[in-house]
């Protein structure tokens, strides 16, 4: 199915409706009546997409393209348990709240709050990811649980915070706080780490292969390693190994590329 933006909206749009389960088993009629919010104002997917396409029977055989610019768009695959989405564009917040299954590729940037309570599937941003990537909502202790979301480029604050599970992987460089409350799950990051990353973790494990400017007092330092384990990758070192977060008695790893952390010790 083929969405081509007809507008670009003054304020964001919820759009929970996008999703191949939404999608699955309806004609192109009754998708294109599917409910979204614009504001306080209950509107049509219709009003603001033209959509083109086959009609798949289940969630697995629907693929999504969103064929511009999304940016204004909201809780794109919010709860998706199967199939595909592509945004040929940004995407606004909250995509992938949620998330059970199926892969959504972000081809340009993912604003904040995306992947909220992931429980599995992938998410894959080709651009650079804003704050709380992979994180819990307001008021909530449980953050991603399951899946695995790529970051090709930069990610904000709060990356991974209170995690329970899976993977996040930001191929740039990430800013503070990353991994704050975490439980369990991996982070790695290729690039430079911002400060009180692993502040109050309990558990889990981050991967900095760039530079930690500072480490926070609560991380007992604990040698040398030739290796870091990655979910189901080995990653290659030598890593120094620090675990924390002591002020919450956390058993966290946290693993730095020796040869650009040497200041720490």
């Amino acid at each position: 199915m083929r969405l081509v933006p007809k507008i670009k909206p003054a304020t964001s749009v919820e759009a929970e409706a996008i999703t191949p389960d939404m999608f699955a088993g309806k004609s192109l009629e009754e998708i294109l009546s599917l409910p979204v919010w614009e504001g306080n104002t209950k509107r049509k997917l219709g009003d603001f997409f033209e959509v083109e396409g086959d009609v798949e029977a289940t969630a697995a055989e629907v693929q999504i393209v969103i064929d511009g610019d999304a940016s204004r768009i909201k809780h794109i695959g919010a709860k998706m348990t199967a199939g595909e989405i592509v945004v040929k564009g940004s995407a606004d917040m909250h995509a992938g709240d949620g998330m059970k299954g199926g892969r959504i590729v972000i081809e340009g940037n993912a604003d904040s709050f995306t992947a909220l309570s992931m429980q599995g599937g992938e998410i894959i941003i080709k651009g650079y990811a804003k704050d709380y990537l992979g994180s819990a909502p307001r008021g909530e202790w449980r953050g991603m649980r399951g899946g695995r979301i790529i970051v090709e480029g930069d990610a904000g604050r709060e990356v991974g915070s209170w995690m329970i599970g899976g993977l996040i992987h930001v191929k740039g460089n990430i800013s503070s706080f990353a991994g704050v409350h975490m439980k369990k799950g991996t982070i790695i990051v290729d690039g430079d780490a911002g400060m009180r990353i692993g502040a109050e973790m309990i558990g889990g494990t981050i991967i900095v292969l760039g530079k930690l400017e500072k480490i926070l007092p609560g991380f007992s330092y604990k040698g040398i390693v030739d290796n870091a384990k990655a979910s189901e990758e080995v990653l290659k070192g030598p890593f120094m190994r620090f675990v924390g977060d002591l002020v919450e008695d956390g058993k966290g790893n946290l693993f730095l590329l020796s040869e650009r952390n040497k200041h720490l010790l």
